[in-house]
Protein backbone atom coordinates (compact mmCIF):
# COMPACT_ATOMS: atom_id res chain seq x y z
CA UNK A 1 0.00 0.00 0.00
CA UNK A 2 1.17 3.37 -0.40
CA UNK A 3 1.99 5.27 2.94
CA UNK A 4 -0.75 7.82 2.37
CA UNK A 5 -3.45 4.72 2.44
CA UNK A 6 -1.38 2.71 5.51
CA UNK A 7 -1.50 5.77 7.69
CA UNK A 8 -5.68 6.60 6.97
CA UNK A 9 -6.27 3.13 7.62
CA UNK A 10 -4.74 2.81 10.97
CA UNK A 11 -5.49 6.78 11.70
CA UNK A 12 -1.73 7.47 12.27
CA UNK A 13 0.51 10.21 10.15
CA UNK A 14 2.20 9.51 6.81
CA UNK A 15 5.65 10.33 8.84
CA UNK A 16 4.74 7.37 11.55
CA UNK A 17 3.93 5.08 8.34
CA UNK A 18 7.08 5.50 6.75
CA UNK A 19 8.99 5.20 9.70
CA UNK A 20 7.36 1.83 10.24
CA UNK A 21 7.96 0.18 6.80
CA UNK A 22 11.45 1.18 6.60
CA UNK A 23 12.88 -1.82 6.49
CA UNK A 24 10.56 -3.12 3.74
CA UNK A 25 12.02 -3.43 0.31
CA UNK A 26 9.54 -3.42 -2.57
CA UNK A 27 9.81 -5.00 -6.00
CA UNK A 28 9.84 -2.72 -9.26
CA UNK A 29 5.95 -4.46 -9.44
CA UNK A 30 5.07 -3.55 -6.18
CA UNK A 31 6.22 0.02 -6.35
CA UNK A 32 4.44 0.28 -10.19
CA UNK A 33 0.98 -0.88 -8.58
CA UNK A 34 1.20 1.67 -6.14
CA UNK A 35 1.82 4.52 -8.81
CA UNK A 36 -0.60 3.12 -11.01
CA UNK A 37 -3.47 2.53 -8.27
CA UNK A 38 -6.22 -0.41 -8.13
CA UNK A 39 -7.63 1.26 -11.17
CA UNK A 40 -4.90 1.24 -13.60
CA UNK A 41 -5.01 -1.12 -16.16
CA UNK A 42 -3.91 -4.84 -16.00
CA UNK A 43 -2.81 -5.87 -19.38
CA UNK A 44 -0.25 -7.99 -18.04
CA UNK A 45 1.96 -6.47 -21.17
CA UNK A 46 1.37 -2.76 -20.25
CA UNK A 47 2.46 -3.82 -16.64
CA UNK A 48 6.20 -5.04 -17.41
CA UNK A 49 6.67 -2.30 -19.75
CA UNK A 50 5.96 0.10 -16.86
CA UNK A 51 7.49 -1.99 -14.29
CA UNK A 52 11.10 -2.30 -16.90
CA UNK A 53 10.13 1.60 -17.60
CA UNK A 54 10.44 2.05 -13.79
CA UNK A 55 13.47 -0.05 -12.98
CA UNK A 56 15.19 1.92 -15.24
CA UNK A 57 14.43 5.23 -14.38
CA UNK A 58 15.25 3.98 -10.45
CA UNK A 59 18.68 3.11 -11.69
CA UNK A 60 19.17 6.50 -13.77
CA UNK A 61 18.13 8.45 -10.43
CA UNK A 62 20.66 6.42 -8.13
CA UNK A 63 23.53 6.96 -10.93
CA UNK A 64 23.04 10.53 -10.92
CA UNK A 65 23.13 10.41 -6.91
CA UNK A 66 26.31 8.66 -7.35
CA UNK A 67 27.23 11.27 -9.53
CA UNK A 68 26.56 14.37 -6.76
CA UNK A 69 28.87 11.85 -4.16
CA UNK A 70 31.64 12.50 -6.77
CA UNK A 71 31.18 15.88 -7.31
CA UNK A 72 30.94 16.20 -3.85
CA UNK A 73 34.71 14.29 -3.02
CA UNK A 74 36.35 17.49 -5.03
CA UNK A 75 34.89 19.95 -2.37
CA UNK A 76 37.38 18.83 -0.01
CA UNK A 77 35.44 18.35 3.41
CA UNK A 78 37.40 16.22 5.33
CA UNK A 79 34.19 15.32 7.18
CA UNK A 80 32.82 13.85 4.03
CA UNK A 81 36.45 12.03 3.72
CA UNK A 82 35.61 10.43 6.77
CA UNK A 83 32.19 9.68 6.87
CA UNK A 84 32.32 8.05 3.80
CA UNK A 85 35.42 5.93 4.56
CA UNK A 86 34.10 5.17 8.07
CA UNK A 87 30.75 3.89 6.34
CA UNK A 88 33.06 1.75 3.81
CA UNK A 89 34.42 0.10 6.49
CA UNK A 90 31.43 -0.36 8.57
CA UNK A 91 28.50 0.44 7.20
CA UNK A 92 25.73 -1.63 5.73
CA UNK A 93 25.91 -1.67 2.23
CA UNK A 94 21.69 -1.79 1.41
CA UNK A 95 20.97 0.35 -1.52
CA UNK A 96 18.24 1.75 -0.06
CA UNK A 97 19.10 3.04 3.08
CA UNK A 98 22.05 4.14 4.67
CA UNK A 99 22.88 1.90 8.36
CA UNK A 100 25.92 1.92 10.75
CA UNK A 101 25.99 -0.75 14.14
CA UNK A 102 28.61 0.01 16.31
CA UNK A 103 29.53 0.26 20.22
CA UNK A 104 32.10 2.79 20.15
CA UNK A 105 30.40 6.16 21.20
CA UNK A 106 33.07 7.99 19.38
CA UNK A 107 32.57 6.20 16.50
CA UNK A 108 28.99 6.85 16.09
CA UNK A 109 29.12 10.63 17.47
CA UNK A 110 31.31 11.11 14.02
CA UNK A 111 28.72 9.54 11.83
CA UNK A 112 25.95 11.32 13.36
CA UNK A 113 28.14 14.69 12.53
CA UNK A 114 28.53 13.49 8.91
CA UNK A 115 24.42 12.56 8.68
CA UNK A 116 23.57 16.27 9.21
CA UNK A 117 26.53 18.32 8.85
CA UNK A 118 28.16 16.70 5.44
CA UNK A 119 24.95 15.23 4.34
CA UNK A 120 22.47 17.68 5.68
CA UNK A 121 20.28 15.11 6.62
CA UNK A 122 17.30 16.13 8.62
CA UNK A 123 17.56 15.01 12.48
CA UNK A 124 13.95 13.81 12.75
CA UNK A 125 15.05 11.41 9.36
CA UNK A 126 17.56 9.58 11.43
CA UNK A 127 16.42 6.13 13.06
CA UNK A 128 18.01 4.86 16.23
CA UNK A 129 17.93 1.60 17.46
CA UNK A 130 19.57 -0.63 20.30
CA UNK A 131 21.19 -4.07 20.86
CA UNK A 132 21.66 -4.28 24.86
CA UNK A 133 22.22 -6.63 27.46
CA UNK A 134 20.35 -6.42 30.64
CA UNK A 135 23.39 -8.34 32.63
CA UNK A 136 25.18 -4.81 33.52
CA UNK A 137 23.19 -3.46 35.53
CA UNK A 138 21.59 -0.45 34.08
CA UNK A 139 17.83 -0.38 32.94
CA UNK A 140 16.90 -0.05 29.04
CA UNK A 141 15.61 3.72 30.08
CA UNK A 142 19.20 4.87 31.10
CA UNK A 143 20.91 3.10 28.22
CA UNK A 144 18.78 4.54 25.51
CA UNK A 145 19.19 8.17 27.70
CA UNK A 146 22.50 7.91 27.15
CA UNK A 147 22.80 7.16 23.33
CA UNK A 148 20.37 9.93 22.62
CA UNK A 149 22.07 12.67 25.12
CA UNK A 150 25.34 11.48 23.40
CA UNK A 151 23.66 11.64 19.67
CA UNK A 152 21.53 14.65 20.63
CA UNK A 153 19.00 12.90 18.91
CA UNK A 154 14.94 13.29 20.37
CA UNK A 155 13.32 10.26 21.38
CA UNK A 156 10.87 10.24 18.33
CA UNK A 157 14.04 8.63 16.56
CA UNK A 158 13.73 5.93 19.02
CA UNK A 159 12.25 2.13 17.36
CA UNK A 160 11.95 -0.85 18.58
CA UNK A 161 15.38 -2.10 20.52
CA UNK A 162 16.80 -6.11 20.70
CA UNK A 163 17.22 -7.14 24.78
CA UNK A 164 19.72 -9.86 24.91
CA UNK A 165 20.10 -11.38 28.49
CA UNK A 166 23.04 -12.43 28.12
CA UNK A 167 26.12 -11.95 25.35
CA UNK A 168 26.32 -14.80 23.82
CA UNK A 169 30.11 -14.12 23.35
CA UNK A 170 30.80 -13.99 26.96
CA UNK A 171 30.16 -16.51 30.13
CA UNK A 172 27.84 -15.00 33.32
CA UNK A 173 31.41 -14.15 35.09
CA UNK A 174 32.00 -11.16 32.26
CA UNK A 175 30.67 -8.62 33.14
CA UNK A 176 30.35 -4.81 32.24
CA UNK A 177 30.68 -6.36 28.51
CA UNK A 178 29.48 -3.24 26.43
CA UNK A 179 27.54 -1.43 29.03
CA UNK A 180 25.32 0.42 26.64
CA UNK A 181 25.05 -2.44 23.75
CA UNK A 182 25.73 -1.79 20.13
CA UNK A 183 23.72 1.41 18.44
CA UNK A 184 22.25 1.56 15.49
CA UNK A 185 21.78 4.55 13.16
CA UNK A 186 19.27 4.41 9.90
CA UNK A 187 18.48 6.56 7.44
CA UNK A 188 15.98 5.38 4.95
CA UNK A 189 17.39 7.25 2.00
CA UNK A 190 17.80 5.31 -2.14
CA UNK A 191 19.71 8.74 -2.66
CA UNK A 192 22.26 9.81 0.08
CA UNK A 193 23.43 6.14 0.37
CA UNK A 194 23.95 6.37 -3.39
CA UNK A 195 26.11 9.15 -2.82
CA UNK A 196 27.95 7.43 0.03
CA UNK A 197 28.99 4.74 -2.70
CA UNK A 198 29.88 7.39 -5.26
CA UNK A 199 31.84 9.19 -3.08
CA UNK A 200 33.21 6.07 -2.03
CA UNK A 201 34.25 4.74 -5.05
CA UNK A 202 35.90 8.28 -6.14
CA UNK A 203 37.76 8.74 -3.16
CA UNK A 204 39.28 5.18 -2.98
CA UNK A 205 39.62 5.21 -7.01
CA UNK A 206 37.37 2.04 -8.10
CA UNK A 207 34.17 1.16 -9.62
CA UNK A 208 31.44 -1.14 -7.54
CA UNK A 209 28.55 -1.85 -10.22
CA UNK A 210 26.71 -3.98 -7.57
CA UNK A 211 26.33 -0.59 -5.27
CA UNK A 212 24.58 0.85 -8.18
CA UNK A 213 22.40 -2.34 -9.36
Amino acid sequence: MPYKRIAAQLGVSVGSAFLWTTDIELTAEQLERNRRGPGGPQNPENQRRRAAAWVARSREARLQSQLDGRAAVREGNPLHLAGCMLYWAEGAKARNAIKLSNSDPRMLVLFRRFLTEALAIEIDEIVMTLNVYTNNGLSIEEIETYWLDLLDLPRSSVQKHTVNHMPTSSSKRAKNRLPYGVCTLRVHSTWMVQHIYGAIQEYAGFEEPAWLD
